[in-house]
């Protein structure tokens, strides 16, 4: 393998495993805000007993989400210098954004409300998880913003004398159209995430209070509510994600229509085109050979006419003369030289199987949202059937796994352009690095990352095995020489 391919492969499972953690982060970080201010308001035990278990969760992932994003940035210098010299000047901008704002929110104000457990007004302590819930957001929002400008490059402008492109306009980097769509969709399959986790978990510690002779049976009231919360929160978010990724799909279709078409196996360009539950090409991917399909559905997804045209793969592909001269005519020979490829086209079995299951997953999420919170209607009993033990298990797996592949498709569907338009991938990596050189950073980072999932997963069992401890008030809690001072010089 080349430096480019293994430099992709690094890339992709640094940031697929990095994005284990980010929706776990922000949806609980959300949960917990929640629960916390019912705390505040009713003064009932369980509500701080959640918060208190549900925060130790979210603290896990939180630092195993900012242990590994670190890597992230090490990497644009490491595999991707000539990426990072040509577009850094606009790339750069709102990762450090994230890194010096949202982050140290994020890190400020989630340690005030870990160590200000008694120590600070009640309801400023609440609002310290709130104020990390909205770090989180800014985080996502900022790296969504440098992600968005690969899919869709907008305000820069292109300096010849240097060979780099420069930020002409920050507010449209960050209001670019992919980026407006992006977000929400981003958070709500974060909340998720968060809620199928909440859901998950309580429905396996629900069925453990419940059994005959618990330790804990006093607390099946307690878990059937935070269960239920987690499932109402799973179903509401679900419909979110598919409102904004119907937006998405439109707007993906207009600024990259090879990644919509690739996305289906659409090889020719068709009217009131059809959603593929079953493409077969030829094995160079120029042809479809058996397909079954829904009539006008990705029509309506990708223009909103059941009678829309969806443009193929092989027409796009046709077009690649023109576009090159295009930009030749509009950036220069050496941007033209930057963005040449054999026939730009994505990896078309990744990006349609992908796609689909995406969807697959996170509508099998959304069911099981529905069906738990249907069957514990009324009732204080958790299910008994054995199947939702399982289940407990698939919860928080199968949005996370959905969030994923989405990601996968997102920036496989892209290929083979690295900054959509501007530069493809071959051009973006590092012309020093050696295969050896990134084979060598690969294997350490994939041994670490492999050590760092199983001190995640053993602390993340561990706490959940333990439950919610027992009540105690936060004031009784703090030492009368740490009691908040009325004033002092």
């Amino acid at each position: 393998m080349d430096p480019v391919d293994l430099a992709r492969w690094q890339f992709a499972i640094t940031t697929v495993y990095h994005f284990l953690f980010v929706p776990v982060t922000i949806g609980l970080s959300f949960v917990v805000g929640v629960t916390h201010v019912a705390w505040v308001r009713t003064r009932r035990p369980e509500w701080l007993r959640m918060t208190k278990f549900l925060g130790k969760l979210f603290t896990i992932n939180f630092a195993l989400g900012l242990v590994t994003g670190i890597v992230q940035e090490f990497q644009f210098g490491m595999n991707w210098s000539d990426y990072s010299r040509f577009v850094g000047d606009i790339f750069g901008a709102p990762l450090a954004l994230e890194a010096l704002l949202a982050f140290f929110v994020e890190s400020t104000f989630l340690g005030l409300w870990i160590f200000g457990w008694g120590r600070i007004p009640e309801k400023v302590h609440a609002a310290t998880m709130w104020v990390v819930h909205v770090g989180t957001l800014l985080s996502a929002y900022f790296i969504l913003a440098a992600n968005s400008f690969m899919q869709n490059p907008v305000g820069f402008r292109y300096n010849a004398e240097n060979g780099r492109a420069e930020m002409a306009d920050f507010v449209a980097i960050l209001t670019n159209k992919v980026q407006l769509v992006a977000f929400p969709h981003v958070i709500t399959s974060a909340y998720m995430v968060g809620g199928a986790t909440v859901m998950g978990v309580c429905v396996w510690l629900w069925r453990r209070a419940a059994r005959p002779g618990a330790a804990d049976a006093s607390d099946v009231p307690m878990y059937r509510r935070a269960a239920r919360l987690g499932a109402v929160m799973t179903l509401v978010a679900s419909l979110g994600v598919i409102v904004s990724g119907d937006v998405q799909g439109k707007i993906m279709t207009e600024v990259q229509p090879m990644k919509m078409a690739a996305a289906e196996a659409l090889y020719e360009t068709e009217a009131g085109a059809g959603f593929s539950i079953l493409t077969i090409g030829s094995l160079d991917g120029t042809q479809e050979h058996f397909s079954v399909k829904v009539p006008k559905v990705l029509a309506f997804m990708a223009t909103g006419n059941p009678n829309g045209t969806v443009e193929g793969i092989n027409e796009i592909k046709a077009r690649n003369a023109e576009m090159v001269a295009a930009i030749e005519r509009t950036y220069g020979s050496d941007v033209a030289r930057i963005t040449a490829d054999r026939d730009y086209t994505p990896n078309v079995p990744l990006a349609y199987w992908t796609f689909r299951l995406m969807m697959g997953v996170g509508f099998a999420s959304m069911a099981l949202s529905a069906l738990l919170l249907w069957v514990t209607r009324g009732r204080e009993r958790p299910p008994v059937s054995r199947w939702w033990v399982w289940a407990a298990v698939a919860a928080p797996l199968l949005p996370i796994v959905g969030n994923s592949f989405g990601w996968i498709f997102t920036e496989t569907g892209r290929q083979p352009w690295l900054v959509n338009g501007l530069m493809t991938t071959a051009f973006g990596v590092s012309p020093s690095v050696s295969a050896a050189e990134v084979w060598i950073s690969m294997v350490v980072y994939t041994l670490v990352y492999a050590v760092l999932a199983v001190v995640e997963v053993r602390l993340f069992l561990r706490y959940v095995a333990h439950g919610a401890e027992p009540f105690h008030d936060p004031a009784e809690d703090v030492p009368a020489e740490d009691a908040p001072l009325q004033f002092a010089y």
